[in-house]
Formats: C-alpha cells, sequence, structure tokens
C-alpha cells in the first residue's frame, strides 16, 4: 500500500473504532501534522518550458508513479513553486537550492542532438529529488543521462534511484517521537 493512501486509511479506522466503542472522534491536526505532510509535496511551475511542457509533466508524472515518499505537483496560480522549470538553448540541467528545490533548464541542445524531452525532463528533476549523475551508465539507469546515448527512451528510475529518492524525502514522512497525535472526543 502506498503511504499517500495507508495515512489517511489508518486515520480513518482509528476513528471507526472509536465510534464503534461509543464515541465520537474527529481528529484534530497539529501544526507539526501539516508540517509532516506539506514537506512530501514539492510543487513546480513549468510555464517557462515552453514547447517542452508536455514531456516535463510526464517527467514529474514518472516520478510519481515510481516513488511513495514525494509527490510532484503542479504549482497553483500565485503560489510560489519549489522548482521552477525553463526552457533555453544550452545544455540540460538542474541548480538545486536544497533538497526539493531549485531550478530546472530544458535546454534545446541535447533535444537538437537527439535526447529524449521525457527523459531529460526526469533525469533533471532527479537531480531536485537529490540525485547525483551516474555516469557513465545505461539506459536503464535514469540518473546516467546523456552517457545512454540519444537511442535511450528509458524515462524510469531504476530500483537503486528509487529507494534513493525514497530515503532522502522518508525522514519527511517521519514523526518525530516527541510530537504525539491529538485526537478530540467528543460525545
Amino acid at each position: 500500500m502506498h503511504a499517500r493512501t495507508f495515512i489517511p486509511t489508518l486515520a480513518a479506522a482509528f476513528a471507526a473504532s472509536l465510534v464503534a466503542a461509543g464515541g465520537q472522534a474527529n481528529a484534530a491536526p497539529t501544526d507539526a501534522d501539516a508540517q509532516v505532510l506539506a514537506a512530501r509535496v514539492v510543487t513546480y511551475d513549468a510555464s517557462a518550458s515552453a514547447e517542452f511542457r508536455a514531456a516535463v509533466d510526464r517527467g514529474a508524472a514518472v516520478w510519481n508513479e515510481s516513488v511513495d515518499s514525494v509527490e510532484l505537483r503542479p504549482a497553483a496560480a500565485g503560489q510560489r513553486a519549489n522548482i521552477r522549470i525553463l526552457a533555453d538553448n544550452g545544455w540540460p540541467r538542474a541548480l538545486t537550492t536544497s533538497l526539493g528545490n531549485g531550478t530546472v533548464y530544458i535546454g534545446r541542445q541535447a533535444v537538437t542532438q537527439g535526447y529524449d524531452t521525457v527523459r531529460i525532463s526526469a533525469h533533471e528533476l532527479g537531480h531536485i529529488l537529490g540525485l547525483p549523475d551516474r555516469k557513465p551508465g545505461p539506459c536503464s539507469s535514469l540518473m546516467s543521462g546523456s552517457s545512454a546515448g540519444v537511442a535511450c527512451k528509458n524515462p524510469y528510475p531504476d530500483a537503486a534511484e528509487r529507494a534513493e529518492v525514497e530515503d532522502n524525502f522518508g525522514a519527511a514522512l517521519a514523526r518525530p517521537a516527541d510530537v504525539p497525535r491529538q485526537v478530540v472526543l467528543v460525545d
């Protein structure tokens, strides 16, 4: 079961068991709960990614299909995004400011040479999620980047890359032992 569905399911089961025991339960989220849940969502703004917008959205979807501890979502209108994604004429690159934050450039130079735009997008987002380049490498490794060659169209991270991202963001889902969950019982 994915973490995104496990926590709400567990909370619902707990509330149902309290109701069955004769009371009504309403879980009151604490500030710590909000911070823990918000920490796993990373927003991106692809409005300046020009012709690569669909590839960026697909690259984010690849990560959402591949890992549970972080979710990439387009930023809402007026919301400041964790990741800015821009198109330019250089080589693709990511400038990470901190885990889950930074700027991605989808460079037309690599696209002109024949590299796959979805693989480029997923690869550069991988840097923002804390992964380094792993060159040279096979096509099965997303972070092998351009060293896999222009024939490589694989946009998916391999098992080791998925595990590393899960580890990077897993701490954001962990509840500190000294922060209790607050439950309010109403008779």
